[in-house]
This record gives C-alpha cells, sequence and structure tokens, in this order.
C-alpha cells in the first residue's frame, strides 16, 4: 500500500491524514488497516515505533463515526463502541491524543479511565454519552463491578502493549472485558513481543486466529546501531564521563533497573555538569509528566529511567538509548532499544556490559541472528 488514500476511511479522516503529512502508511499499518476495517479480528506484532497505535485508531473513528452516520449513534450513558486497554497511565493519556488528533474533523468522543486518577475525576471521566473509551485493566474492572461503565455495546476491543500486562497476570481480566461486550465485537491486540503467554492470550481470546507479523517484527531495527563497552572492575563512571563528551543527534535516554539507581545516576550527572531529569516510580505524576515534557521539548538533553519509560512513551528527538545498567530480560532491553531509531529515523544504544551481562548478551546475539527472542 502506497498511500492511505487507497484506503476506505472517511473523508475527514484521510483530509486530517494530509493535514498531518502522514502519507505513507508503515508495514503494520498496511496489514492490519484492511482486516479492521473489513471487520476482522486480528493480533499484530510489529517493532516498537511501528506506527501501531495508528493501525487500530483509524479503524475504530471510521467504524463508529460511520454508525453515526448511519443513524445509529451513541445515546446511552457510559457505553461505549469501542475500548483500547493499555498497562498504563502514561500509554493510556498518550493514545487518548493520537485520539483527539483525529477528532477535529471526526468528531467522535474520546474518554480515559486510567489508573493513578482519582476516583472522582475517573466518574466523571465516564458520565455521560461517548464513543470510544481508554482503560488500563485495574480501574475499568472495577467500574464494571461497581456498574459504572457497560460494556454491552462495544463493538471493538484493542488490547495494546499485550506484552507488558501480561507480566501484571492480565489474563483473567482481558476474558472478563471481552465477554462483557457486544456478542458480535471484533478483538485487536497489539504487542512489541510475542512470548508464550501472549501466544496464550492470543489462543485464548480468538481460538486459533492468525498471528499478523510485520516482516521485520522479529528483526533488529536496520536504522538502529549498537555499541557494547566494557565495564572495567566495575568502574561505570569512566564510561559515563566518555560518553558525555561525544556528541549526538537528539536526546539521549539512560536507563537503570532500579529507583535508587536512577536518583544515583543523576547525583553523578550533576557533578560531572549535566542537566538531566528523571523518570521513574514514586514519583508525582505531574512531575514525571513535567520532567517528561521539558525532555520532549528539548530543554534537557538527558533522561534517566527505569523501565517505566521503556514501553509505550513516544518521544521522536531519542537519538540515544544508553543501557548504563542493563535489564536481566531480553525483552525489557527491546523495549528500551526501541526508544530509540522509531519511524525510520537513526539511533544508537549503548550498552554498559559487566560479566553479569553475559547471559543477557548471548540471548541478543541469538536474537539478532535468528529473530526470535525465545531461542
Amino acid at each position: 500500500m502506497r498511500s492511505f488514500d487507497e484506503f476506505d476511511l472517511l473523508l475527514s479522516l484521510r483530509e486530517t491524514l494530509t493535514e498531518l503529512k502522514f502519507s505513507t502508511p508503515t508495514e503494520i499499518q498496511t496489514e492490519a488497516l484492511p482486516r479492521l476495517l473489513n471487520g476482522q479480528s486480528m493480533a499484530g506484532v510489529a517493532q516498537t515505533g511501528s506506527g501501531k497505535t495508528l493501525a487500530y485508531v483509524l479503524p475504530i473513528l471510521h467504524l463508529v463515526k460511520s454508525l453515526e452516520l448511519a443513524k445509529d449513534g451513541v445515546e446511552d450513558e457510559a457505553t461505549p463502541r469501542a475500548l483500547v486497554v493499555v498497562p498504563s497511565r502514561d500509554l493510556g493519556e498518550q493514545v487518548a491524543k493520537v485520539f483527539k488528533t483525529f477528532t477535529h474533523k471526526t468528531r467522535v468522543r474520546v474518554r480515559t479511565l486510567l489508573g493513578g486518577m482519582p476516583s472522582e475525576v475517573s466518574r466523571r471521566n465516564v458520565h455521560g454519552a461517548f464513543e470510544v473509551l481508554v482503560a488500563t485493566p485495574g480501574r475499568i474492572t472495577q467500574f464494571m463491578d461497581r456498574r459504572l461503565i457497560n460494556l454491552r455495546d462495544v463493538r471493538f476491543v484493542v488490547i495494546d502493549e499485550a506484552d507488558q500486562m501480561l507480566d501484571d497476570g492480565f489474563l483473567k481480566e482481558a476474558q472478563k472485558i471481552v465477554h462483557a461486550c457486544a456478542r458480535d465485537h471484533q478483538v485487536a491486540l497489539f504487542s512489541a513481543t510475542i512470548s508464550p503467554s501472549v501466544q496464550e492470550m492470543i489462543h485464548q481470546l480468538f481460538g486459533d486466529a492468525k498471528v499478523i507479523r510485520a516482516d521485520n517484527a522479529d528483526q533488529p531495527v536496520a536504522s538502529l546501531k549498537t555499541e557494547n563497552r566494557q565495564v572495567i572492575n566495575g568502574k561505570r563512571l569512566p564510561l559515563l564521563e566518555k560518553l558525555l563528551k561525544e556528541k549526538v543527534e537528539g536526546g539521549t535516554m539512560l536507563f537503570v533497573n532500579t529507583r535508587d539507581q536512577c536518583d544515583l545516576l543523576a547525583e553523578e550527572m550533576q557533578k560531572l555538569g549535566a542537566a538531566c531529569t528523571l523518570y521513574r516510580g514514586e514519583m508525582e505524576k505531574v512531575e514525571r509528566k513535567k520532567n517528561l515534557r521539558a525532555f520532549r521539548d528539548g530543554k534537557v538533553a538527558y533522561l534517566i529511567a527505569t523501565d517505566l519509560a521503556a514501553r509505550g512513551l513516544d518521544v521522536p528527538h531519542v537519538g540515544r538509548v544508553v543501557n548504563y545498567h542493563l535489564p536481566r530480560q531480553l525483552d525489557n532491553y527491546l523495549h528500551r532499544a526501541g526508544r530509540t531509531a522509531r519511524a525510520g529515523r537513526a539511533g544508537v544504544v549503548i550498552n554498559f556490559v559487566t560479566e553479569r551481562d553475559e547471559p543477557l548478551m548471548k540471548k541478543l546475539a541469538r536474537y539478532e541472528e535468528h529473530g526470535n527472542e525465545d531461542e
């Protein structure tokens, strides 16, 4: 597919795509859009940064607006037509922002029901009639139990970042949510990786439905370069000092494994005169959001983060990811690496490697050779 104009989308959606200068769909969009527009369920696997969000936002808006134009609009309170389930509040806000970019012309009401929000705010969010709900699993099941939200008219369910939610034992909640929806609903599941647990979720929700993989889903991003730098005698500081002197296009995200490591690295950076900001758990939501905005806007060149920032966040100008402390799991590594070299842009991942990291490095070598993290 060479152009979004070739899809059978509403004119208002195509006009917005043109205004936003979206002309050529990505591979996962080319694979997913025709299926979803034709009412098929699917599971899509593609690299982070490959355009998965837009692959389901456009069909959802097309569906719910088409129903309204056919005089079958939403009238009942707290009874949406489409539901997107996401693992975190941060990702939920980001997904809602993508939806709302397209609702200026295609007038569709989008609401959020996200963990971490005050209960009263959540109740206000689902008051009245609306078409699309973006929600985290815990909050939506809580509102279902309290009969504050009704999914009986949901025709389209999306489960985004499925691999991350399964880490928290999401399968039972997913089944509960899906079973509460309209009988003939569509389900779309998206994931950057497909582990055995994700495969089990696909089987539970779809039966034997085919998994749609972008051709490059199991391959490292072509525009991504990787450098491994050996940590000698546990001393990372010399490597950090050298790193800070190197020129890079765009911002740098430095990943660690714990909140304490995050704070300690920030102290080291400040001693070296490098302005940085933090993104980790145990921070006020407002502060985390402010820090991310400062990094996004280019006011601060370095963002130090735990794996909380590894999934879902889209910061277009990240030119370099540094694994100051490598994770234990390959899955987490791949999500960190996915913060750079997004949408065809160039990027580099620099790994500070110790002897303790050898198991991960062997898994990574096999992955890069075979394109399968379960090898």
